[in-house]
């Protein structure tokens, strides 16, 4: 799968990933880029990542290159352990 490959639909690994902690907030956007904070420091790691099946390789901005893998909805990667953010959007009538 290219970084560039565009799909009616995003993966469904998109979206809010964090640390139970949520110091560490991964950002998996639509587009096959990455955005990652670190604390109060926002965006302090960016690049891009594809996905093969339950697999993810990242490489950020400055060349430097990591992976992790999904497994029963948790997201391990370099160490750390990470979660999914539900969105919860207002449902007004």
């Amino acid at each position: 799968m290219g970084n560039h490959d565009h799909h009616p639909y995003p993966h469904p690994y998109v979206g809010m990933w964090v640390t139970r902690d949520g110091f560490i907030r991964h950002e998996l956007l639509p587009n096959g880029r990455y955005d990652e904070a670190r604390g109060t420091r926002q965006s302090a790691y960016q690049g891009r990542y594809t996905i093969d099946g339950d697999h993810i390789e990242y490489v950020d901005d400055t060349g430097f290159t990591a992976d992790g893998d999904f497994r029963e909805g948790v997201l391990y990667h370099a160490g750390m352990v990470l979660y999914r953010e539900e969105r919860h959007e207002n449902k007004e009538a």
